[in-house]
């Protein structure tokens, strides 16, 4: 199993986690599964860290560089350059 680790900035979390929200289709269609886990720092509530279940590590690749999760995050209000890691499970 793979998951997508991304960390990033918002200016508005209720903004941002509308864009998030709607953008559960194209994520579904990308390859996306039904692990998907939301945090806030607790430092600072507009430090978002997302982790997704992806089905194939190819697809989550390809995902990370769509033009469709740049828009989304774009139009969701990050204001920050995404850190992206892409992770497997172990043993």
């Amino acid at each position: 199993m793979v998951y997508i680790h991304i960390r990033h900035q918002v200016e508005n979390y209720a903004i941002w986690r509308e864009g998030f929200d709607n953008h559960a289709p194209a994520r579904e269609a990308g390859g996306a599964t039904d692990e998907v886990f939301v945090f806030r720092n607790v430092e600072d509530p507009n430090e978002i860290t997302i982790i997704l279940g992806w089905s194939d590590l190819d697809k989550a690749r390809a995902f990370t560089q769509s033009v469709s999760l740049k828009g989304a995050m774009q139009n969701a209000g990050v204001t920050s350059t995404p850190e992206v890691r892409i992770l497997e499970t172990t043993g």
